[in-house]
């Protein structure tokens, strides 16, 4: 494979869009639309998404990203794609994402919810600008990408709805998602950085709660900081069951505990992740990576009773398949990617 079309695939996270880009398609799934045309094309939006704010956070982060050799090999920082080629592809993909959104609505009358629809994830579209471009100068802005992705979902649901179908499932969601992208960057983003951040005087929740590693690698995690990322993960488990114990959301016992399970991984990939003891880049890539995917795993299982079983595994199992043939062609070893 060629390194210039290697270092795109990289660039453009390709091995990571089967699963980063599904928070629109999780959106249609809640008010019940499985048509697998419009579920492809709202897939389609997602990764316009997604490479949107990847690419601009690359450009955004160059210099910082000179201060870690590990991200040495990123194409921008080794200058094998131009900034202006990076511009280049964020202008595309804006262009691209509402010349998708146009085909959806296609033939199809305008309704409120599609104008809300339109609405949310322009919206979206801002408030991940402004996270990339003064994110790190302002503490708590990994907030404003957590609801960058909850807006997603709610635009998937929202464009495809008829009526008035967005439901409690829908909504809780939109609220798991935001608790997830929020203990990534936060939590997860902050650990990972915490050997470059202070250096440029990154405004941090981390930094901000004494994250911070010592002359002898120590990886320094006070509690408050430790307590934040708990609690974001207890929100997310108590949000898994309150559609079907308080709601009647339809459900099978072994489907509930199939979520126990998952959330107690959930719960232990992340009580080891906060209690390292030295600073490891490469072990808290591979908990980042195994802690993103049963978290990601859980959605597809609260939506068995639209999808059915077969369903769910094939959304759980297909990014796993999309990563594993498109990895090698971006150079990286599976399931090590160079953050």
């Amino acid at each position: 494979m060629n390194s210039v079309i290697s270092d795109y695939i990289r660039f453009l996270r390709l091995p990571g869009l089967g699963g980063l880009a599904t928070p629109a398609v999780f959106g249609a799934i809640c008010v019940g639309v499985t048509d697998f045309p419009i579920l492809l094309i709202l897939l389609l939006i997602g990764a316009f998404s997604v490479i949107y704010g990847f690419v601009l956070n690359d450009w955004v982060d160059i210099e910082i990203d000179k201060l870690t050799s590990e991200l040495h090999e990123r194409p921008l920082v080794k200058g094998t794609i131009s900034e202006k080629t990076a511009i280049f592809i964020c202008f595309i993909c804006v262009i691209g994402a509402y010349l998708t959104i146009t085909l959806l609505f296609y033939k199809s009358e305008i309704t409120y919810f599609k104008l809300l629809a339109i609405v949310c994830i322009s919206l979206a579209g801002i408030l991940g600008s402004i996270y990339n471009l003064y994110g790190k100068r302002i503490i708590g802005s990994d907030f404003l990408v957590a609801i960058t992705n909850g807006l997603i979902v709610l635009f998937g649901a929202l464009a495809v709805t008829e009526e008035s179908t967005i439901n409690i499932i829908t909504w809780i969601i939109v609220i798991l998602t935001i608790n997830q992208l929020l203990y990534m960057n936060a939590i997860e983003g902050g650990l990972k950085d915490a050997d470059h951040d202070y250096r440029i005087n990154v405004k941090n929740i981390a930094l901000k709660s004494g994250v911070k590693i010592d002359k002898k690698n120590n990886l320094v995690i006070p509690n408050i900081f430790k307590g934040f990322g708990l609690g974001i993960r207890f929100i997310s488990a108590v949000l898994v069951f309150i559609p079907f114990v308080f709601f009647r959301y339809k459900y099978e016992i072994w489907q509930l505990a199939i979520l126990l399970l998952l959330i107690i991984g959930v719960f232990y990939s992340s009580i080891k992740m906060l209690n390292m003891k030295k600073f490891d880049r490469s072990k808290l890539k591979k908990l980042i990576t195994s802690h993103a995917y049963l978290r990601y795993s859980i959605v597809p299982i609260m939506l068995i009773t639209i999808i059915d079983i077969w369903g769910a595994l094939i959304l759980i199992f297909y990014p796993i398949l999309w990563y594993v043939l498109l990895a090698p062609l971006s150079g990286e070893k599976h399931f090590k990617p160079r953050m």
